[in-house]
């Protein structure tokens, strides 16, 4: 008797379940299993009610958990019976908007094989390079405001047309209740602006765009997130011109190919890099180089970063382009942002490259291409932008209110809501001025668009970081956090680990409590404290800022830790090549510590061994010095060179070492797989001592320098063949990205124990 007797029930859904086809989804369920009732988004949540038989509700709660849309991610789904209701049937409902709370923002989705299939055979929607559904499209990137309705859109200024509005209003269409919905008829449209002409017919666009790429010229293309620019990445000369236009001089280019046939035809991918490169984020995956694109693409690097066409426009190009791969790299010169703004691409780009391809929908929040790597079957994420952002980290702790500036070369900040972390997109190098701009900017819309008010603020100790001016601008109370405290505490925060911990903190730059710069850490602690357990040995920077852009300056600086002056008769060439007078001001500097602050970083080490095998003398990059002596490795290989010291490490006998093998012509390669096995099996040692004193602690990998495939891979193997668990950043970035999530958790942990 009870299954015919007819009860309501209210369901509140919270997650990644709005802007992904979730409440079209729900009525389909509904109607399989005969509920009456009606489904709508709320700031907070999706809310249900739905009036049928206890049993046939049951069925129909358990078949929301198992079939949801597959971008879909149920956070928490809780119900409760309520006074019954009589319902004619089951409806989607207007949108609420009642609190404070918020529901997830989903990521843009790359377009999915449905609409690719309509690109080819719907009218009104065939060769249409803005077309989605339910299941794909730009979301993020476009959305200004809570609930994800039209209205509070980009979209909001393209009226649907009779056409999209019964697709629309259709529960059998997969574009019902799709958002950014569009056609041909009233949809945006892409413009090409070339020297004195100007063209919106969109098959004419397309030729011409693709006979600009495959006869050497450079377009801008607006993309999802920003502007792009494109070349052929098999022409060596526009390559070449598109590194001078960039003022580029040697980081690699990221390529987009045509399909996964023509990437496998100069990559070495593995079955999980398929996995990546597929998937609805559509990163760009650094991956083993197997046929050489133009030389100028990866520049000497043994690896290739790509991607896959993710726009319905890349699927067109690709369809006329004769080349089967272009450099896509991002649309911006030196380290500004990537442009978003169709005025200023024409402005700044126009005069640049041979056109400018825009199309006349609103970007509201940029972000770049998400950039990941594989290591070890597992996917570690470099940049975290699109296709990521703004997808929360869920942490154990209540974060609600919790400003966290992030450091202030690779910036990333996180703003707290719940027990979530919201990380923000890839901002970049917080000392170029439009960066900064764009920062503050940010970080305003994140706290609209998730209804955050700042009541704490986190950043690092770094006195002169404007990240962490700028939280002390905010006017709330403001903890400043150890850098590398924070490295640890963000692997605590992705896996939930809440005990003391001994992390291994391994990067360039950090302000130690001591006032030096740290970066070669093994740190015990937890949330709310730290101590520091062993580190590099301390030897001066000379020219502080300077020794980043000439590691030269560090291989010096270490030669003259361990020779002294007899480093002047040295028999090594780059050595002899400094004019006499500035060797003798740089070891003045050496000597009397003026301009030569005390560093123990891991990332000085590696430029200073980089530029001893003259591999890399002056860097064009930011860490351009270590990843060329990974890519010259190759592997980490034995016998280690040799370091003694427990809490102080020191390497001057493999400086000696390591110079005994230049001199005596030992291949560059066999000396640079030798320092890397070298320092693996350091910090396997070096840990375990530490742990025979502690008992056993879960050890915690992180910082900028575990980017290194060699040094990741090996220290992790020596490490779980000891017996030892390890953990690593997964979700967000190894490097300064990643810092964000740790100020944030430590600050949340300070304030539960009481210790504002």
């Amino acid at each position: 008797m009870s299954e015919c007797r007819s009860v309501t029930r209210e369901i509140r859904i919270t997650g990644l379940v709005q802007g992904v086809g979730f409440r079209p989804f729900v009525y389909r369920m509904a109607l399989e299993h005969g509920i009456r009732g009606f489904v709508k988004n709320t700031n907070s949540c999706v809310l249900i009610r739905a009036s049928a038989s206890p049993g046939e509700l049951d069925r129909f709660t358990e078949s929301l958990r198992r079939q949801a849309p597959r971008v879909a991610v149920i956070e928490t789904l809780q119900w409760k019976d309520i006074p019954p209701t009589t319902f004619d049937d089951f409806s989607i409902a207007s949108s609420d908007d009642l609190s404070e709370e918020v529901t997830r923002v989903s990521p843009d989705i790359a377009v999915c094989d449905e609409c690719l299939a309509d690109m080819k055979n719907q009218p009104g929607r065939i060769d249409y390079p803005f077309l989605n559904c339910t299941h794909c499209g730009p979301r993020f990137t476009i959305v200004k405001g809570l609930p994800y309705d039209r209205s509070r859109t980009t979209m909001d200024v393209f009226p649907m047309c009779s056409s999209c509005r019964k697709e629309y209003e259709d529960i059998t269409d997969r574009r019902f209740h799709a958002q950014p919905v569009a056609c041909r008829e009233c949809g945006p449209v892409f413009t090409l602006v070339l020297p004195g002409k100007t063209n919106t017919r969109f098959q004419e666009i397309l030729g011409t765009a693709c006979r600009i790429i495959d006869g050497g010229g450079i377009l801008t293309i607006k993309g999802m997130g920003g502007f792009h620019l494109a070349c052929n990445a098999l022409d060596q000369e526009a390559v070449l011109r598109l590194r001078n236009m960039k003022i580029r001089e040697a980081k690699p280019f990221a390529v987009m190919f045509r399909d996964l046939s023509a990437l496998r035809q100069y990559v070495d991918v593995t079955a999980k890099e398929v996995e990546e490169l597929t998937s609805w984020r559509r990163p760009i995956v650094i991956m083993k180089t197997r046929k050489e694109l133009a030389g100028a693409v990866s520049h000497g690097f043994r690896t290739t970063g790509a991607m896959l066409p993710y726009m319905p426009l890349h699927y067109l190009l690709f369809e006329k382009l004769k080349t089967p791969v272009i450099v896509l790299t991002s649309g911006n010169l030196a380290d500004e942002p990537i442009l978003t703004a169709n005025d200023e691409a024409r402005r700044i780009m126009g005069p640049l490259t041979d056109g400018v391809l825009d199309y006349n929908r609103e970007i509201h929040n940029r972000t770049d291409d998400s950039v990941v790597m594989v290591v070890r079957e597992m996917t570690r994420i470099i940049r975290r932008s699109r296709g990521y952002v703004p997808n929360p980290i869920e942490t154990k702790w209540n974060t609600e209110g919790i400003f966290a500036a992030g450091a202030e070369l690779v910036n990333c900040f996180a703003v707290g809501k719940g027990r979530s972390a919201i990380m923000s997109q890839h901002i970049g190098d917080l000392k170029n001025a439009p960066t900064y701009d764009f920062y503050r900017e940010s970080v305003e819309r994140f706290c609209n668009l998730f209804r955050v008010k700042p009541a704490l603020a986190a950043c690092d100790m770094h006195p002169d970081y404007l990240s962490t001016g700028y939280a002390r601008e905010l006017g709330v109370p403001v903890i400043s956090v150890q850098h590398h405290h924070a490295h640890l505490a963000s692997v605590m925060a992705e896996h939930g680990l809440t005990g003391p911990c001994l992390g291994i903190c391994f990067d360039g730059t950090g302000y130690g409590t001591d006032g030096h710069i740290w970066g070669g850490e093994f740190l015990l602690g937890e949330l709310t404290g730290f101590e520091r357990k062993a580190r590099f040995r301390y030897v001066p920077v000379p020219g502080g800022d300077a020794a980043t852009r000439e590691p030269w300056r560090m291989a010096l600086s270490y030669l003259l830790d361990t020779f002294g002056e007899e480093v002047r008769e040295l028999p090594i060439s780059w050595i002899s090549e400094i004019p006499s007078q500035r060797f003798d001001l740089i070891i003045q500097t050496w000597q009397g510590r003026v301009n030569a602050p005390l560093s123990c970083s891991a990332g000085r080490l590696f430029d200073a061994v980089s530029a001893l095998l003259g591999i890399c003398r002056y860097s064009g990059f930011h860490a351009e010095a270590p990843m060329r002596l990974e890519n010259m490795a190759g592997k980490a290989e034995g016998p280690a060179y040799s370091w003694h010291g427990e809490e102080e490490i020191d390497f001057r006998m493999m400086f000696r070492e390591m110079t005994r093998d230049v001199v005596e012509g030992v291949p560059v390669s066999r000396i640079a797989s030798r320092f890397h096995y070298t320092l693996i099996r350091m910090t396997a040692d070096v840990t375990e001592k530490i742990l025979s004193g502690t008992g056993p602690l879960p050890v915690l990998l992180s910082g900028g320098s575990f980017q290194n495939r060699l040094l990741l891979e090996g220290v992790e193997m020596e490490l779980e063949a000891k017996g030892i668990g390890v953990y690593s950043n997964l979700h967000v970035p190894v490097n300064d990205g990643g810092i964000a999530l740790g100020q944030m958790v430590i600050a949340a942990a300070r304030r539960e124990a009481g210790m504002l």
